[in-house]
């Protein structure tokens, strides 16, 4: 495993993000102990130390899930974690949260901290309105946090601005991938924040699995000296603003893969070839990106019964694959996008902001 720097702390170049472990139905939080605790056990003994859970991963039960697994490696790790932004509609709910957090993890401290999912609003009129910078120092003061960050989904102009806000700041976490360049923060919040000594945090290296997975067209352009997977992660370890990158994984395979891809993992490794070459496949991937949608589900549970992440793989397939493999996972949704009755509930939560009630009419109107 190689190591890089984050706030002063020595991390791991592969994060463990915690939010899509094995489960044993189809509810988040019936996470499968056995599989998942084999998993981040053969991650801590092969290198990985930073592991990014959140107050709501799998319904709740993430936290406490790895305070228990972890417990015993607990001087060899860093927990990460974020306080649900949309939760807080008080200072106080802001300690009763991390309080709760701390019972959770089984820890006296959490090494990051992050308010989560910031975006113009959450900034305005949750993080500012409520006094929460104040809250995030004196938690850290009180040794209930070591290093103060966000995660991110929204513009640039706002990016920047919450950057500029408080020098609190030790480092963030953004979406980018070979793909995203100019998506959300992009490549020059990137730099801007490495500029201001703002240490990141990559996630969605794969884009939600598709850049793991890639259509034909989108594969035929990489090439075959590394897997798509590896070709993902080097593009993000290539640059210098990269302190790590996270992976949700949820099979021992991912886990075994990615660590030996991270043991070569190097600032500069790509070439300019290598580089133009994943720039043409952006371009090819382009034109078959229909919905943005990552898989992250925090738009789910769905009140009327909808799998919107699973109904926008469906929707992209038509692109990516053709009509017949979209409508094979058509198929298998248990109830169809003509059912959706556009409450927007999944909007306001979206990390893509996706529209998702328009898209759901187009779906509808496609699979009829």
């Amino acid at each position: 495993m190689k190591y890089r720097t984050l706030a002063g702390e020595k991390v791991s170049v592969l994060g463990y993000g915690c939010m899509r472990f094995p489960t044993t139905t189809d509810k988040a939080k019936d996470i499968d102990y056995e599989r998942s605790a084999e998993i981040l056990r053969y991650a801590v003994e092969n290198g990985i130390n930073y592991f990014d859970s959140a107050y709501v991963y799998h319904d709740g039960a993430s936290e406490g899930f790895i305070g228990e697994v972890l417990e015993p490696y607990r001087d060899r790790i860093k927990f990460a974690t974020k306080c649900p932004t949309w939760h807080v509609k008080s200072a106080d709910d802001f300690d009763t949260m991390l309080d709760e957090q701390l019972k959770r993890l089984r820890t006296d401290h959490i090494d990051f901290y992050l308010m989560h999912a910031l975006d113009k609003d959450r900034f305005d009129n949750i993080v500012m309105k409520y006094g929460i910078l104040d809250k995030l120092a004196a938690a850290k003061k009180a040794g209930k946090i070591n290093h103060i960050g966000f995660s991110f989904h929204d513009d640039l102009a706002t990016f920047k601005r919450i950057l500029d806000a408080t020098p609190l700041w030790e480092f963030c976490q953004v979406q980018h991938n070979y793909i995203n360049l100019d998506y959300q923060a992009g490549t020059e919040g990137l730099k801007y924040a490495h500029a201001k000594g703002v240490d990141v945090i990559i996630m969605e290296p794969l884009l939600g699995g598709k850049l793991a997975n890639p259509a034909p067209q989108v594969k035929n352009t990489l090439s075959d000296e590394k897997t798509p997977v590896e070709w993902a992660m080097d593009y993000l370890w290539n640059r210098e603003e990269v302190s790590l990158i996270l992976s949700g994984m949820n099979d021992i395979r991912q886990v075994k893969d990615n660590v030996t891809y991270a043991d070569r993992a190097e600032v500069g490794m790509l070439t300019q070839s290598d580089l133009d070459m994943l720039l043409k496949t952006k371009e090819v991937f382009d034109t078959m990106a229909l919905v943005p949608c990552t898989k992250c589900a925090y738009c789910m549970p769905c009140p009327f019964g909808l799998d919107i992440p699973k109904t926008f793989e469906a929707y992209n397939a038509t692109a990516a694959h053709g009509m017949g493999r979209a409508r094979e996972i058509y198929a298998e949704l248990k109830t169809g996008a003509d059912k959706c009755r556009k409450c927007r509930k999944c909007e306001s939560v979206c990390p893509q902001s996706i529209e998702i009630s328009a898209n759901m009419t187009k779906i509808a109107e496609i699979f009829k």
